[in-house]
């Protein structure tokens, strides 16, 4: 078995989707795009701490939205230019799983970053 056929065993269609090819969940569409449960939200591909509910804000981004990462050792920050724009790409390091992108319309009182995450690639540790 190949490496994606592991993943498309893994993941769901839409997690393989968003995680492995790059793609995006449509907007409002994520289970935690809204959510203000407390937690630790970790990779769903490999389980790796990525972003704390203490971090999260509510941008109207239409997905779940960070000012920062829970442990910077724990995701890979890439240059994006698909679809004729610049973006900076945010990628699970442990695993590789596209995760979403960050940009800095954040919050200013917190850094200014907002790390715009699709909700399919977390699951939230409590």
């Amino acid at each position: 078995m190949n490496h994606s056929d592991q993943w498309k065993k893994k993941l769901s269609k839409e997690q393989y989707h968003v995680m492995r090819e790059q793609g995006t969940e449509a907007p409002f569409s994520g289970k935690y795009w809204d959510s203000h449960e407390k937690g630790m939200f970790v990779c769903a591909a490999c389980g790796a701490e990525l972003f704390s509910s203490d971090t999260k804000f509510d941008s109207s981004s239409r997905w779940p939205s960070f000012t920062e990462p829970a442990n910077l050792e724990h995701v890979v920050l890439k240059e994006d230019m698909s679809y004729g724009m610049k973006r900076t790409e945010v990628v699970c390091k442990r695993c590789g799983a596209h995760l979403g992108h960050v940009f800095d319309d954040g919050p200013k009182e917190r850094g200014g970053k907002r790390y715009c995450i699709n909700s399919v690639c977390l699951d939230l540790k409590r």
